[in-house]
């Protein structure tokens, strides 16, 4: 799908543009053209994109390749951006799709495989104020990153939402599903990070580079965007740690509920240790009595006997509590 916007001065903003007509409004100075190309196949892009924009075929390579990190490079005649948009699920699978820009002075050039609320938000923002296509294609840039840094967000408050709960239950009941749910977390907040740094450095150059097609007075926008990537990867930073102190006390909990259970089961084999021997003893048929003793076989024994095996494990409690074992 090939979506357009275009905005001569004096005229009212147009949208479905015809391709024929795009060569004829380049050559209009004060006009902006937005083009976007949202999964439309390489075939019906590229001849658009290297014919009549007359970009390098080696960025037209890049921009249909779909498989690079954040970048900018400068063509004079025009800038070749690469950015990437994040999509946080529900189960913490993190969905990156990559945005290629191409600014010129007086237009915009946008190609995506897949469908970007950002791109939808800065249209439609674009058609109910002119103001964002009047201040020049460097400004609509401007507004289309801002659109994509603040879908950030959503899977920020994600993130962070599902430590609290993560951290709730390694305090009540830590379960398998527990490190299962932390190994996510660590996988989405890693996957983030990778696209922060490189795109944080992006909106730097954008910022403070001299750049021909950014006018001075816009690379304060540029500034602002740059300065909410900053706080979100510090925020990044953060959860890493807030996961990583997690899983600590996960493995510390598992550890001590694990000691708590040997330790039971440690008294258990002790108190019956003792009613094990004497059993054991006294079932020994190995050899027959050396003398007569029937004496060991009557009534009196063997209430001596069942008294001394109710009676050991009880000492025996008593002692290892008074040694401070239970």
């Amino acid at each position: 799908m090939i979506r357009s916007l275009c905005y001569v001065p004096g005229q009212d903003i147009r949208t479905a543009i015809p391709v024929q007509e795009y060569a004829s409004l380049l050559k209009i100075p004060d006009a902006l053209l937005w083009i976007d190309f949202e999964s439309e196949p390489d075939e019906a892009a590229e001849p658009i994109l290297t014919g009549i924009f007359r970009f390098h075929p080696l960025a037209v390579d890049d921009a249909l390749e779909q498989s690079h990190s954040p970048k900018v490079d400068d063509w004079e005649d025009y800038l070749y951006i690469v950015l990437n948009a994040l999509e946080m699920g529900d189960d913490l699978k993190a969905k990156i799709s990559e945005l290629d820009v191409f600014l010129g002075r007086n237009y915009v050039v946008t190609h995506h495989d897949y469908p970007l609320s950002c791109i939808d938000k800065t249209y439609q923002a674009s058609l109910r104020d002119s103001r964002h296509a009047t201040n020049g294609a460097d400004h609509l840039l401007y507004k289309l990153i801002d659109m994509l840094v603040a879908d950030y967000m959503p899977g920020v408050e994600k993130m962070d939402d599902k430590i609290d709960e993560i951290e709730d239950k390694v305090l009540g009941n830590p379960r398998q599903e527990t490190i299962q749910e932390i190994f996510a977390l660590k996988r989405a907040l890693q996957v983030m990070r990778r696209i922060l740094a490189p795109q944080r450095e992006v909106l730097n150059k954008l910022a403070r580079d001299d750049y021909q097609l950014i006018d001075p007075k816009d690379r304060i926008f540029f500034r602002d965007v740059y300065d909410h990537l900053v706080r979100m990867h510090d925020l990044n930073e953060s959860m890493r740690d807030l996961v990583s102190g997690t899983l600590d006390t996960y493995l510390s909990a598992v550890n001590n509920r694990m000691n708590e259970i040997m330790k039971t089961l440690t008294i258990i084999t002790t108190l019956f240790m003792p009613l094990t021997f004497i059993t054991g003893f006294f079932g020994m048929n190995f050899f027959g009595p050396s003398a007569d003793l029937p004496v060991w076989t009557g009534r009196l024994v063997f209430s001596l006997t069942l008294a001394v095996m109710l009676v050991m494990p009880l000492v025996m409690f008593r002692w290892m509590k008074r040694q401070t074992w239970v």
